[in-house]
């Protein structure tokens, strides 16, 4: 009578080599445990002997080629269309990046399984093109996927789960909901700090996007300190030249111009232009950022003629580099025609205002938060200019996309409604005006808080509507 066959354990690789979990035993060795002492003749047990070495050897040939499929990862194939998605990711051609980033997932799992790290890569990169894209309510399932394969495999403190949980927060800093936003953020630094230092690059960077969030909710006092950590480390780390240390001090310089105090800023942002012209040369789209910022700082304080040339050298690198129709390009149009719009010149805003308009619906489809803000300024050129006809639908179509695309809290929300609002208040509709700045109040106050400057004008404009009315008590 055969004896009863044992439950074995599940068998892993040590090194090319297969072992049992629990003990890490190799497989010969409990091959014989089991079957060596069953042996009555000295044939069979030769017979045996061989069979067992015939198993173990097949069971490490298998345990080397899955070790080497898995480091390898999931393919050339998959390498190929990964690397191609984040390149035209990073050139802002999302469309074509979601087309191959989608097939990169699909050969990942097929190749290598759903809890494999490639796969979390893929599920990451195709998250942030939907982040970019707009399409918030298909990039959250995604970043939520990566991050769980990346707590699973690597465990819950390693500087890739940072990444995840950064990418996720950045996500709902986009949707404004800082609520979700600041513990993960916060996660994500704690995590950093620990595995890296305090003094790592890349805490450097975690400083600086939770400083963003705070910033984004006026919350300037919790900002700064945390800008200037985070220069500290990059220039100690990196040395004072390096395009980090630039884009520390060009976002210390938006906190100063945020709150105002330009001669705080101007001086940041000379040297971060002075550095990015010097490392990367005059011509790269960092380098075009920096003379934007540059442009707006002093078009804020009124002197137009410093910012022109700026907002046009910053249109004229961004189109050689990135090509006519990228998302940035349209950034800069929009900026130039702000320019003009503020000098009261709407002949030459408004053919920069269409342009940067026709290449954001083109580029980001026509839903995306981007283009409503796009709509949002042609309205206001409309507006400024008495021509309320034309300004009407294209605010209201600004609002409906914010509305869909952010959730009806969302504080670019309440911009949108304030400039309807605005609108019907010129033309003398009070009724239809105080309805949308009292909404657009509440939202400022519950997302912002009640300190913010955005609560401040949106009192001011509801404020203005009732002195309109003659109801000065309220005003």
């Amino acid at each position: 009578m055969n004896p009863p066959l044992l439950a074995l354990r599940p068998i892993t690789c040590v090194n090319g080599v297969p072992a049992f979990d629990n003990a890490r035993t190799p497989v010969a060795v409990v091959f014989r445990k089991l079957l060596v002492p069953q042996v009555d003749h000295k044939d069979t047990a030769m017979k045996r002997a061989r069979i067992i070495r015939a198993i173990a050897t097949l069971i490490s040939a298998l345990c080397v080629a899955a070790t080497t499929a898995y480091a390898q990862g999931a393919g050339i194939e998959w390498e190929t269309l990964y690397n191609e998605a984040l390149e035209l990711y990073k050139a802002g051609k999302y469309d074509r990046a979601a087309t191959l980033a989608e097939k990169a997932l699909q050969v990942a799992e097929e190749n290598v399984g759903p809890m494999h790290l490639d796969v979390g890569a893929s599920l990451n990169l195709l998250g942030l093109i939907y982040h970019a894209q707009g399409d918030y309510a298909k990039a959250e399932p995604l970043l939520k996927r990566s991050l769980s394969i990346y707590e699973k495999t690597l465990g819950p403190e390693h500087p890739n789960v940072a990444t995840s949980l950064n990418n996720l927060a950045e996500l709902y800093r986009a949707q404004g909901d800082y609520a979700k936003a600041e513990p993960l953020y916060k996660q994500s630094l704690a995590i950093l700090e620990k595995t890296l230092g305090p003094d790592h690059p890349n805490v450097a960077k975690s400083l600086n996007n939770l400083a963003s969030l705070y910033q984004d909710q006026g919350d300037y006092a919790k900002a700064e300190p945390l800008y200037k950590r985070s220069l500290a480390i990059r220039e100690k780390t990196l040395g004072p030249d390096h395009p980090d240390v630039a884009t520390s001090l060009n976002n210390l310089a938006g906190l100063y111009y945020a709150q105002g105090d330009y001669a705080k800023a101007e001086p940041l942002l000379k040297r971060s232009l002075s550095i990015l012209e010097k490392t990367l040369g005059p011509d790269h789209p960092n380098v075009a950022t920096i003379l934007n910022s540059l442009g707006s700082l002093y078009q804020a304080q009124g002197d137009y003629a410093k910012a022109e040339p700026l907002y046009k050298r910053s249109l004229a690198i961004r189109e050689k580099t990135l090509g006519p129709d990228h998302p940035d390009v349209a950034k800069s149009l929009n900026n130039l025609a702000e320019l003009y719009r503020a000098q009261g010149d709407y002949a030459k805003a408004e053919p920069l205002y269409k342009q940067s308009l026709a290449i954001l619906e083109k580029t980001l489809g026509p839903d995306h938060p981007d283009v409503a803000k796009s709509l949002n300024n042609l309205a206001s050129l409309y507006q400024d200019q008495g021509d309320y006809a034309k300004a009407e639908p294209l605010y209201k179509r600004s609002l409906s996309i914010l509305e869909k695309a952010l959730g009806p809290d969302h504080p670019d929300v309440a911009t949108s409604l304030n400039s309807l609002g605005s609108l019907y208040k010129a033309q003398g509709d009070y009724a239809k005006a105080e309805p949308l700045l009292k909404r657009s109040l509440s939202i400022y106050e519950k997302t912002l808080g009640p300190d913010h400057p955005n609560v401040a004008t949106s009192l001011n404009s509801l404020g203005s509507l009732y002195q309109a009315q003659g109801d000065y008590a309220k005003a």
